[in-house]
């Protein structure tokens, strides 16, 4: 499954996969299973630029398996994967020096994984969902707080939205490259995840949906 975004877990975290836009896949899920709908789901981040502005990005290519039932959400599982290289910040120098080994280094390091080990409910629309990110080959805890924005059910699919989020510290994954402008360090320390997903539950029996 393949989500283009329009999102780590980053995050998703609650998280979704992929089907042509507008249309649920013919394919099976399991129980529980979820379809995401890539046309309005995505896996975006922002960093300090300076420490006194935001350079803001998104992934466009990412993979995720997703299990959950509204009325256990404690049962919810998901795996996540981003392509690394999909990386856009609108900018393409400086997503080229992203993609080097100073930062993603995505030659050596193509894929960025979230596992969840176990989902806690806050309460009627808020989870947090804990897990394992890999980064740069480094695994590390990783807890995303997610809220439950919306459920929706129509004739042809059930629909639920989560936006998940979750703020990593990018030394802590080996990216350590630390430079200095006019005396203010030019990227921050901390970079802050927010996946919004959309997915969908075909409606047994029903053609399709979009």
């Amino acid at each position: 499954m393949t989500g283009r975004g329009g999102t780590l877990i980053v995050a998703a975290t609650l998280l979704g996969g992929a089907l042509a836009p507008g249309r649920l896949a013919a394919q099976a899920l399991p129980p529980n299973g979820w379809f995401v709908d890539p046309g309005h789901s995505a896996v975006h981040f922002r960093v300090r630029h300076l420490g006194i502005t935001w350079v803001n990005g998104e992934f466009h290519t990412w993979h995720a398996d997703l299990v959950y039932d509204p009325a256990h959400p404690e049962a919810a599982s998901v795996t996540a994967r981003i392509e690394a290289h999909s990386i856009d910040t609108d900018n393409e120098r400086r997503d080229a020096d992203i993609r080097s080994g100073n930062y993603l280094a995505v030659d050596s390091f193509p894929e960025i994984a979230f596992q969840s080990r176990r989902v806690e409910r806050v309460d009627s629309t808020h989870l947090r969902v804990i897990g394992d990110l890999t980064l740069r080959g480094v695994t590390r805890p990783d807890t995303l707080a997610t809220e439950i924005t919306g459920t929706l059910n129509g004739p042809r699919a059930r629909r639920i939205a989560f936006t998940a989020t979750t703020t990593v510290k990018r030394q802590d994954y080996g990216v350590t490259m630390n430079r200095f402008m006019e005396g203010a360090q030019v990227v921050g320390d901390d970079v802050y995840i927010t996946i919004d997903v959309e997915a969908q539950q075909p409606v047994a029996g029903a053609a399709g949906t979009r």
